[in-house]
């Protein structure tokens, strides 16, 4: 497995991080109904045995039970980790005092004094400014508690301009969490692909497989009806789905030839765009060790070609 390294001179991390939104959120995935704590030690435990060791949080998942599930894992490993979390840039954060303060809470819960990566959850800093939230986080670089500095969701323009005002305290801006997978491929065709390539920054993809479109779970024929807010989002309906049956044909067709699951071959595909890390999210270990099998092979420059053709309808 070839690690990535967060930016220019950050950690080095796994090209597969797993996404710990559903760890303990009631609101979006129904913690404590279907799956519970024993079901995360378990996709934890998984995660470490297929020699994933990125672990993607925030702190307002599960209103701060993500961290601590993680924490408390942690706890049980001798295992070198890399853990990034989120700091939610709220109306009522007004000084960079509050950058302090949510790092303060972040590690607690986490129980470590210091974090491979700390980033800005959305780019609406509301009432503080960019300069203010980059300053502060730059400052939490020089006294060691965060390794790199990442941003989520921010355009080409809001990354270069966080770029620049890091860059004057000598910290580089390592991170943009996007969406990005073969159904949302639009960073490719607004310069958020090409200005992170410019300026050294790593690309953290996530929902890789479209919310699960890209599993081949959901067809037009299949009997397997959406549930949740899938049942009411237009790209699970019959015409959704018949859209994007040339992706998911070709998927398993090249999935068949490596005894992969199209979920597999869409994770790899993503990988192979270089400098790209795929955040894929797990409840339990089934699933990690799913998403695991998109490690330690790789898909040849003609079906990485093929993939590419086929969804370009997916650019914009």
């Amino acid at each position: 497995m070839e690690n990535i390294a967060l930016g220019q001179n950050g950690p080095f991390v796994t090209p597969l991080c797993i996404g710990t939104w559903a760890w303990g959120d009631k609101l979006f995935w129904n913690y404590g109904n279907e799956y519970g704590e024993s079901e995360l030690q378990s996709a934890f435990t998984a995660a470490l045995e297929a020699g994933i060791t990125f672990f993607d949080t925030a702190e307002i998942y599960g209103f701060g039970l993500s961290e601590e599930f993680l924490g408390r894992f942690m706890k049980q490993t001798d295992k070198q980790l890399q853990i990034a979390t989120k700091f939610g840039p709220a109306p009522w954060r007004i000084f960079g005092q509050s950058v302090a303060d949510a790092l303060t809470d972040s590690l607690k819960r986490l129980q470590v004094n210091k974090i491979a990566l700390y980033q800005v959850h959305w780019p609406f800093a509301f009432l503080m400014s960019q300069e203010t939230l980059m300053n502060a986080l730059a400052s939490e670089v020089e006294q060691g508690r965060i390794e790199t500095i990442g941003v989520s969701n921010y355009s080409a323009q809001q990354m270069r301009e966080a770029h620049q005002i890091l860059a004057k305290r000598g910290v580089p801006l390592a991170v943009n969490q996007v969406r990005y997978s073969l159904l949302s491929r639009q960073i490719e065709s607004n310069g958020i692909f090409d200005t992170a390539h410019e300026l050294g920054i790593t690309i953290l993809a996530y929902s890789p497989l479209a919310q699960g479109l890209l599993t081949g779970k959901y067809t037009a024929a299949s009997a397997e009806k959406p549930t949740g807010a899938r049942s009411i989002d237009s790209r699970f309906s019959k015409e959704g789905l018949q859209k994007i049956e040339p992706v998911v044909s070709l998927l398993r067709q090249i999935g068949d030839k490596y005894e992969k699951t199209p979920a597999q071959v869409a994770l790899n595909w993503l990988i192979a765009q270089g400098n790209v890390v795929a955040i894929a999210g797990a409840k339990t270990a089934k699933q990690v060790e799913q998403n695991a099998g998109a490690l330690g092979w790789k898909l040849s420059d003609d079906e990485i070609a093929e993939l590419e053709k086929v969804s370009r309808p997916w650019l914009n």
